[in-house]
């Protein structure tokens, strides 16, 4: 650990990156397929075979929101756990319930990259905001303290009082929870009349962070706000970092994650900057996942220059939302996966995007296609009848020419009346 950088790894050529990130990829199938989840998803694949992105790209998707099910089928990790329960450190329960395994080797969730890009370094003081109780992401900063060799103020959450006199008396330097926490806590101080000048710096995750909270922060007292992106199956997955005390655009992602955008309710990778659903395969020698599709929308930077921080992996945008737009119509619900069914039945269609207008109950579907040639309109009919067939739902169709749609990963738009 020295200089703006935790490793060595983080500022690989991306060439180098590629290669051994797609060498690693055969044994963590093979490793995968002795799970019997995974046996089960991955039958008949070599795992030989599977050490490129197009081969990669193949295989089949796993999605977050398949977890309770699969979890229901083996219990308590749908089979996709390497490491036998009883050799874990700990086991979570999130709301559904899902739940989610540590193992025990150091800095199991990868934190330490995101917290050393913020700021933190050994024999510093922060406090950890984010809740002990069942879930997974107080630990997550613990073991990235552990690595780094800072000193960890065990908060938690609420009890906001107390949360100001640790800061007042104690003095951390870096600040670790949510955003709106944090606000909460500087204005109780402010109404206690109490100093928490010393945290000049934050990490924070799990909700969002606006540009005009960033500026509020700035203007009171806590001057560099990093954000995280991350989660209770996969860890650390990407981060912000600053150069000369400026933000870099985007977040870089995790050195033990292999990233795919691909088109929401489909496993097909869309081209490079185009918003679509996180995919992420994962060298976890517990918990391995492959190809597992968080819900959220992200995209890669695709005109970013080099980072002056020396990282040198890829980009992305940061959470755009969620991918899942499951809406309902008429009583019936239609899925991502129906609209991207339909695209494919019809060569034809370059990117589809179905648009529900109108009042509820008087409900107006027309899927909107980017064809080559948006006045032949010789294909209507034919995709109108694909529309009614996959989504037992009436719909008209309207062509449009080739990048007019919108990029914001959307794949159904609801934009009806609801007054």
């Amino acid at each position: 650990m020295s200089g703006d950088t935790l490793d060595e790894l983080e500022t690989r050529k991306p060439q180098e990156r590629e290669r051994e990130l797609m060498a690693r990829l055969p044994g963590l199938i093979a490793q995968a397929q002795g799970a019997p989840g995974w046996a089960r998803i991955l039958q008949g694949v070599d795992a030989a075979a599977i050490d490129s992105r197009a081969a990669l790209a193949r295989l089949p998707v796993t999605r977050k929101a398949d977890l309770k099910g699969l979890q229901h089928d083996l219990m308590p990790f749908g089979g996709l756990n390497s490491t036998p329960q009883s050799q874990l450190a700990r086991v979570y329960m999130s709301p559904g319930p899902i739940f989610d395994p540590e193992g025990r080797s150091p800095d199991w969730w990868r934190f330490s990259r995101p917290m050393y890009a913020a700021g933190v370094r050994a024999g510093g003081l922060l406090q950890n905001c984010f809740s002990y109780h069942f879930t997974p992401a107080a630990f997550m900063v613990e073991a990235g303290a552990a690595r780094i060799g800072c000193t960890v103020i065990p908060a938690g959450s609420g009890q906001t009082e107390m949360q100001v006199q640790a800061m007042a008396e104690l003095k951390p330097d870096t600040y670790i929870g949510t955003p709106s926490f944090l606000k909460i806590i500087i204005e109780k101080a402010r109404e206690m009349g109490a100093d928490i000048s010393s945290v000049k710096q934050a990490m924070m995750g799990a909700e969002a962070l606006p540009e005009s909270l960033r500026r509020w922060f700035a203007e009171n007292g806590v001057p560099h706000v990093y954000q995280t992106y991350a989660s209770a199956d996969i860890g650390s997955i990407a981060y912000e970092t600053r150069s000369n005390g400026v933000l870099n655009p985007g977040m870089v992602l995790d050195e033990d994650v292999i990233l795919e955008i691909v088109r929401p309710g489909s496993g097909d990778p869309v081209a490079p900057g185009e918003v679509g659903e996180v995919v992420v395969t994962l060298f976890n020698p517990d918990y391995p996942l492959i190809r597992f599709a968080t819900g959220d929308l992200s995209a890669i930077l695709t005109d970013a220059p080099p980072s002056a921080c020396g990282r040198t992996n890829t980009r992305i945008k940061g959470w755009m939302g969620r991918a899942d737009q499951t809406t309902k119509v008429r009583a019936m619900f239609v899925h991502p996966s129906q609209v991207n069914e339909i695209a494919k039945r019809h060569p034809e269609i370059r990117k589809a995007r179905l648009v529900i207008s109108g009042k509820v109950a008087s409900d107006v579907m027309t899927l909107h296609c980017e064809v080559d040639d948006p006045m032949d309109l010789r294909n209507a009919a034919a995709i109108v009848n694909s529309i009614r067939e996959l989504t037992k739902l009436r719909g008209d169709v309207r062509f449009a020419e080739c990048g007019s749609l919108p990029n914001d990963g959307k794949i159904i738009d609801d934009v009806r009346d609801y007054s």
